[in-house]
């Protein structure tokens, strides 16, 4: 597993975090997760991308999983889709006490893993990945570190207490 920061460790009892009380999270698209509680928050992601946000002063972290890069006619506001999950991801972090200008951001996934597909200049995971550096930009925040793109699919363990990452290919 490729290791974005040099501070995790896997514990004794199997789960991965910086602290052995690390509790865990298993993420699915679609969804959204925030807290100031110590979760290892796992993911697995194709053409998806998980967008990951971080406030070093609170220390309070969130993740979403996003299968589509906007809200298409008639579709609801669902965290299904970019625009929507991040901008919610930004609001729960400020609802815990989090400043926007305090968030970093990092960004995992919008691989093309089908091969039919691989020719396509503008895939889906390029477009997932396009929006959420659009949708970030717009925000003004920062990312500090980023896998995206090729042809495999990852799975990610993101550590919402000290923002760091894993990730590894799947």
């Amino acid at each position: 597993m490729k290791n974005l920061d040099s501070d995790v460790a896997q514990t004794k009892n199997g789960r991965v975090g910086t602290k052995a009380n690390s509790l865990a999270r298993y993420l699915h698209p679609g969804q959204l997760f925030c807290s100031v509680e110590p979760y290892a928050v796992t993911t697995i992601l194709g053409s998806c991308v998980a967008v990951c946000l971080w406030d070093p002063l609170l220390k309070a972290g969130g993740i979403t999983h996003y299968i589509l890069p906007y809200v298409v006619a008639d579709a609801g506001s669902s965290p299904r889709f970019g625009n929507v999950a991040i901008r919610l991801l930004i609001k729960k972090l400020l609802d815990l006490g989090s400043k926007k200008h305090n968030l970093q951001a990092k960004l995992f996934g919008g691989a093309c893993v089908i091969d039919a597909f691989r020719g396509r200049d503008n895939h889906l995971g390029k477009q997932n990945i396009q929006a959420a550096r659009s949708l970030l930009l717009d925000e003004s925040i920062s990312i500090v570190a980023e896998d995206v793109g090729g042809r495999q699919a990852r799975k990610l363990i993101f550590h919402v207490s000290d923002g760091t990452a894993w990730v590894r290919g799947v």
